[in-house]
């Protein structure tokens, strides 16, 4: 059967109109028709973190009872209930929820896909290893302009002295 329109999710989906392959069973019961089956459906889209595009083939199993027109099954309300349209039965919404509900909400390309570098935008996958920008902080600019050119100071011992002690200090101690 042809995939409908909207059938997926913001980065993947079943495009329109491509070929969904059906494996069913039909199973009449008490209360109506219980279809068993799996759906086979192409997907394109693209990676979500280096935003190549992406195809690949899914499966999704599902099941579901079609109830008569004259029959309702134990209790559950009449807009719960899938009814059998004369001898027909419209899949699509079990289709709709049993694909896309599965889908990837973030698909990858690869499991380990490392994406696009924030800073220009290169795909890291075909980037030198070691890829990086030296950006400063825009926001530290401002006091890089205050800082000009002084040194760093020596730092300071947390001892509240000079570090040089008085002759007088030295002798005494050795005397006592």
């Amino acid at each position: 059967m042809p995939a409908p329109e909207n059938f997926g999710v913001e980065m993947v989906g079943v495009p329109e109109g491509a070929a969904i392959e059906l494996d069913l069973r039909l199973e009449a019961v008490l209360e109506g028709v219980l279809v068993t089956g799996t759906a086979t459906v192409p997907l394109k889209g693209e990676c979500s973190r280096c935003l190549d595009p992406i195809a690949s083939d899914f499966e999704a199993d599902f099941q579901e009872l079609y109830v008569y027109d004259d029959t309702r099954s134990g209790g559950n309300a009449d807009d719960d209930e899938l009814r059998l349209e004369g001898d027909l039965i419209d899949l699509e919404p079990v289709l709709r929820d049993a694909v896309v509900l599965a889908l990837p909400l973030s698909p990858l390309c690869r499991d380990d896909c490392p994406g696009l570098c924030p800073d220009c935008g290169a795909r890291l996958a075909d980037v030198e290893p070691g890829h990086r920008h030296d950006v400063a902080d825009p926001r530290w600019a401002a006091l890089r302009d205050l800082a000009g050119d002084v040194s760093p100071a020596a730092p300071d011992r947390g001892n509240g002295s000079s570090g040089t002690r008085d002759s007088s200090d030295r002798e005494g101690k050795q005397e006592g």
